[in-house]
């Protein structure tokens, strides 16, 4: 997308998009999150935990109810013994896919401008 002048109004809903995204996505763990999910398609909660580190349990229960009721991630119970949960990327949730992969190379670029190595 291009920073180009609009109208005062569009302008606004913009902005309003943005604050939108920004509070389905807000905080620490979120972003994280849908990544781990999205480059493994289903992930168990153990798995998730795994691959955020520095998230407790009850920080990452939260956030993927938080989630769900956002549309972006699917919960399914499996009947295993013990009970396996597993977490995928809805329909809405696979949308945000082209901006994690778009994160993930700008993160890369930006470690190397910032710390001057490959």
């Amino acid at each position: 997308m291009e920073c180009i002048p609009q109208s005062q109004q569009d302008r606004k809903k913009e902005m309003m998009a943005v604050h939108d995204a920004m509070d389905v996505l807000n905080g620490k763990w979120k972003i994280n999150i849908i990544s781990s999910i999205c480059y493994y398609n289903k992930r168990r909660f153990s798995d998730i935990l795994n691959d955020v580190t520095g998230i407790s349990n009850k920080m990452l229960s939260k956030e993927l109810k938080e989630l769900e009721v956002n549309k972006l991630v699917a919960r399914t119970v499996l009947n295993t013994h013990p009970v396996t949960i597993q977490y995928e990327l809805t329909e809405h949730g696979k949308t945000l896919k082209t901006i994690i992969n778009n994160l993930t190379d700008w993160g890369i670029q930006h470690r190397k401008e910032v710390t001057g190595r490959n």
